[in-house]
This record gives C-alpha cells, sequence and structure tokens, in this order.
C-alpha cells in the first residue's frame, strides 16, 4: 500500500510541475530525482578524481572542457536508453537482446559484470587511504588500522544496500543517501577552491579561457610542456612524443571515467525500480541533469583547477622528494619517465641492469652492481632532461593536499580533501554493489529485487581486499578490464541508437519527424566521439612486454559492430515484412 501510495503522491506532483513555472518546475523535479543522482556517485569515483588530478598537472587549464564535454555526450545516450525503458517499462537487457541483437546484450552484460568486481578494489583501497593519511593518520600506525577502516565502509556500504531491497521507503532513503554523500563530496572540492580564490591564488582568466574547447592539445603537449621540452635540445623530439603519448592516456582516462560502461547498465533499472514511466520522460533528464552533470563538472572542475594551479608546470615538488632520498609512489614515477629515457638513449644495455634489478634479489651482488649503474646514469642525466620528468609526474590527492596546507591551512586541506576523497569511494563502492545486483539477476534471468538481487549486490564485496592486494593485482586486472570496459562503451551507444530507431523494440514510442532527426543529430555524434575515443585509446595497447590486448580488442569491437548492425537490419526487416503480411 505505501508503494501505491508512494506512486500516487509522485503523479500528483508530476502534474502539478506541469502548469508551473520554469523554477516551479524545477523544484518539484528536484524533489522527485533520484536515479541521476546514483549515477553522480558512481562517476565521482577514484577514477574521475585520478583522471582530473593528472589532467591538471600535466595540462594545466587548457583541457578544462574535455570533462563536461564527455558527461554531456554521455547523458545524451542515457537519455536515449532511460526514454527506451521508460516507453517500453520492460528490462533494456531483454529488450536489447529480443529486438536488436544478443551479441550486443551480452557482451554489454559482461563488461558491466567484470567492471564491477575488479574497480571495486581500488574503491576500497582509495577510502582506506583517504582515512589513514588525510583523517585520521593514527590509524596507520595501528596493527589493525587498515583491516578496521575496510571492514567498516563494507558494513556502511552493506547497511545502505540493504535499504535499497527494502521497497519503496527504502529506496527514497537510500537515494538521500546517496545525494547527501555527493553533495559532501562537490562541497569539500569547492570548499578547497573557494579558499584558494580567497587567498588570490588562482588566475580565474585562464580557467574560463580553458572551458572553450580546443582539440588541439589532444595531439600536442601543451605550451608549458612545450618550452620545457625545447630545452632539452636533441632529446626534444623523444620527449614530445613521450608527453603526447601520456597526455593521450589521461585524456582517455579522463574521457572514460565520464560515463563508464557500468553506468549505463545502472540507470534504466534504477528508474523502472521506482515505478517510473512514459510521464516520467521529462523528469529523467532533468534528473540526469541535476544529478549527474552539475556534481560531476563541478567537482572534477575544481580538482583540475587545484592541481593545475599547484603542479602545472612545476618540478621543484618532485626534485625536493628525489633528491632528499625518498621512495614513495611519485618518486617511482619519476625514475620511470627517467630510466625510459635512459633506455631511449643507451638501448639494450641499460634495459638490461634494469632487467637485473627487477628479476634479483635486492642484495645479491649483481644486483647491488646494476643498481649503483643505474643511479649513476640517473645523476648524470641532464638537468633539462630532469626537469621534464619531473613535470610529467604524476600526484595524487594526498600530495595535493600538502601543497595546499600554506594556502589553505593544514586542517582545511586535509580534512575537505579526506572528506571528499572518501565519500568518492565509499559512494562508488555502493553503487558498484546496486549494479551488480541488476546485473547478475538478467544472468540467471531472476526478477531484479530480493534475495538474488542482494546475492548480486555482494559479489562485488571482495573489493575490501583492496587496500591489501589492489597494488599487485592491479597489473593483471586493471589492463584488460579497462580494455574491455573501453571498448564496449562505443557497443552500449550504438545499441542505445538502434533502440532509439527501432519501432520494433519501442513501438509507437519510437520518434517521429523532427523529433527523430534531433534525437540522431545527437545521438550520432555522441557514438562516433566515443568509438574514436575507444579506438584511439586501445590502438597499440599491449598487456605485459607484448601481448597486443589492445589491437584484440579492436577486431573485437569491430566484428560486434558488424553484427549488432547486420542484426538490427534483419530484425527491421522482419518487423517490416509482417507488418505488410
Amino acid at each position: 500500500m505505501a508503494d501505491e501510495n508512494t506512486q500516487t503522491t509522485e503523479d500528483a506532483l508530476l502534474e502539478t510541475a506541469q502548469s508551473k513555472g520554469f523554477f516551479g518546475k524545477a523544484a518539484i523535479y528536484t524533489r522527485l530525482s533520484g536515479p541521476g543522482w546514483l549515477q553522480g556517485a558512481i562517476t565521482l569515483g577514484g577514477g574521475s578524481l585520478a583522471g582530473a588530478l593528472y589532467l591538471g598537472v600535466l595540462c594545466g587549464y587548457e583541457l578544462m572542457w574535455l570533462q563536461p564535454v564527455a558527461m554531456i555526450l554521455g547523458v545524451i545516450m542515457l537519455s536515449a536508453i532511460s526514454y527506451v525503458a521508460l516507453s517500453t517499462g520492460e528490462r533494456p537487457f531483454q529488450t536489447l537482446k529480443n529486438h536488436i541483437s544478443p551479441v550486443l546484450a551480452w557482451g554489454w552484460l559482461i563488461a558491466t559484470m567484470m567492471a564491477n568486481i575488479v574497480w571495486c578494489l581500488p574503491q576500497f583501497a582509495l577510502g582506506t587511504a583517504a582515512v589513514e593519511q588525510n583523517l585520521i593518520p593514527s590509524m596507520e600506525q595501528m596493527a589493525y588500522g587498515k583491516h578496521i577502516i575496510a571492514g567498516s565502509l563494507l558494513v556502511i556500504a552493506s547497511i545502505v544496500i540493504w535499504f535499497y531491497n527494502s521497497g519503496s521507503k527504502g529506496i527514497k532513503l537510500f537515494e538521500l543517501i546517496l545525494k547527501a554523500m555527493v553533495g559532501v563530496v562537490v562541497l569539500s572540492f569547492f570548499g578547497v577552491v573557494f579558499a584558494m580564490t580567497w587567498e588570490g591564488a588562482l588566475d580565474w582568466g585562464k580557467i574560463f579561457a580553458g572551458l572553450i574547447p580546443n582539440p588541439r592539445y589532444l595531439f600536442e603537449p601543451v605550451p608549458a610542456m612545450t618550452e620545457s621540452i625545447a630545452a632539452t635540445g636533441e632529446q626534444a623530439g623523444w620527449w614530445t612524443s613521450t608527453v603526447a603519448n601520456l597526455q593521450k592516456d589521461r585524456i582517455i582516462t579522463a574521457f572514460a571515467t565520464a560515463v563508464g560502461i557500468n553506468m549505463t547498465f545502472l540507470l534504466p533499472y534504477s528508474m523502472l525500480r521506482k515505478g517510473w514511466g512514459t510521464k516520467h520522460r521529462g523528469l529523467a533528464i532533468y534528473d540526469l541533469s541535476i544529478g549527474l552533470i552539475v556534481p560531476f563538472v563541478l567537482a572534477t572542475s575544481c580538482v583540475v583547477i587545484a592541481a593545475a594551479s599547484q603542479f602545472h608546470g612545476k618540478s621543484s615538488d618532485v626534485l625536493v622528494l628525489v633528491e632528499a632520498g625518498k621512495t614513495d609512489k611519485t618518486v617511482k614515477d619519476y625514475y620511470d619517465h627517467v630510466d625510459r629515457r635512459l633506455s631511449h638513449e643507451k638501448g639494450d644495455s641499460f634495459k638490461a641492469l634494469l632487467k637485473t634489478v627487477k628479476d634479483g634479489p635486492a642484495d645479491a651482488p649483481e644486483v647491488v652492481e646494476a643498481m649503483n649503474e643505474i643511479n649513476a646514469a640517473r645523476a648524470a642525466l641532464p638537468q633539462a632532461d630532469k626537469e621534464v620528468a619531473a613535470l610529467i609526474t604524476g600526484r595524487d590527492n594526498f600530495a595535493l593536499a600538502e601543497t595546499l596546507e600554506p594556502l589553505v591551512g593544514s586542517t582545511v586541506a586535509q580534512t575537505l580533501f579526506g572528506i571528499g576523497v572518501l565519500g568518492m569511494g565509499l559512494s562508488t563502492i555502493i553503487i558498484l554493489m546496486l549494479i551488480n545486483g541488476f546485473a547478475f539477476c538478467e544472468l540467471i534471468d531472476k526478477p531484479a529485487d530480493g534475495m538474488w538481487h542482494r546475492i548480486g549486490c555482494f559479489i562485488p564485496a571482495v573489493g575490501v581486499l583492496g587496500p591489501f592486494f589492489w597494488s599487485k593485482a592491479a597489473p593483471a586486472l586493471a589492463t584488460p578490464t579497462s580494455v574491455i570496459g573501453g571498448a564496449m562503451l562505443p557497443i552500449a551507444y550504438l545499441s542505445f541508437l538502434l533502440l532509439m530507431n527501432s519501432k520494433r523494440a519501442i513501438g509507437n514510442a519510437a520518434p517521429t519527424g523532427t523529433s527523430r532527426v534531433v534525437w540522431n543529430a545527437l545521438m550520432i555524434p555522441a557514438t562516433f566521439v566515443a568509438l574514436f575515443g575507444s579506438a584511439w585509446g586501445l590502438m597499440g595497447k599491449t598487456m605485459g612486454e607484448s601481448f597486443p590486448i589492445g589491437n584484440i580488442a579492436l577486431g573485437v569491437l569491430a566484428v560486434m559492430l558488424v553484427l549488432g548492425v547486420l542484426g538490427f537490419l534483419k530484425k527491421q526487416k522482419e518487423h517490416a515484412s509482417a507488418e505488410n503480411g
């Protein structure tokens, strides 16, 4: 009865909204929103943080436009799949399998489940590190501090997931919790930028200029990098190629984390679970805008701004750590760049030294001798090369918090970043678990609720091992998962495009006339951009030393695209024949 009362109230509010002006309608839609905020909770995760942070380090303000554009294109496609689901009232996996292509449907499902399970590992690691390094540093010294934090994250996520499966009131409470988490993340990073602005540390003219799309810097180093690269003389060509390739990887990361393959699976299911239907299609688009675009653009832009202001075009923070003999992640990344530069110059002899150190025990005489030779070569590297290596060295959110301390104070920097990062990790864990419940139910062909949904939700709970194993598991898991997810995103987009043009799939709800032209004018470019980004990122990507996993994925992508289009044309022809016959 509670569900019926809730639906009746929502229907009445929707009717009222139609007679209101812009602000009145927006207020009612904001009150009824929910699934869009779930999308915001998953996209504001560790991937978005890392992508935005490195984008600021490497490109400064020049690519401020990239993530907002990626998100807008993603929302166009998410709006399309929500339109299909709300028009048919059918689970989109079944719609896609029955009316477009079983190959596309199963590929979408498998890529989603794989992404959910693998990416839960780094989210637990991210949340645990935020508590240990930013919020409660004493926990890092405790014998079981890491276990307590990781276990607490899992308990909190499990409780919130349980609410979702307890009926309409549980879903409403679940959405309120997620809205609060997303709000905390946005306010945390917004607070840092506000404090920096108050201290006069930001050039807002350059920031606003960076919001104007300029594709030039997708393919070549930005000006601050070009000047430093020119100082390396004969090695300038090699550094230019290296930085351009590095920028490409970071751009693909930033683009791909705006809308991931598993996000496309979540939205329609969460809308159907709320009892939304045809009358909610306008609300669905508004919900995505307010719950996904706004938080994502604000949070990632704030991270890019903070990182660019503190790190872009600056090398001193890295070189100070190197000279002090530190061995943290930042210094390791710096030496990776230095060693690649030396390998380029010295060839196989230097690569052999690196292999000796990597493969042998640290105290073996030949390893000690090889390490001494490597250190001598590193020290002899020209200062201009060291500067460029430091400029492109990755920094993390903890390094950023430390550099902001002189500007905003230790308490503000550590607390705001700690809360923001913890909120990112925890909210993403919750949504990854939720998505997996929906996908698991499709896998075993069960209704997406109750016991089976809960079982599916808890499969990614293996991510609680992330703080202990992610650094070792990442090379084996991250590359194939990102490759599969990257290859499947354009497949998902193509599927949504075909569904919107299939009268067989959505019947009389299929757009016609001007509406159809508008939908296709938006969706076709978005699909091609996703396809270009996926192909650009996959081309030449290897796993290990030489296994061409990227090129294999490109081949699979091409085959699936062809099969999807042929399947669509065949089913359309069958539908036309049935209507005429």
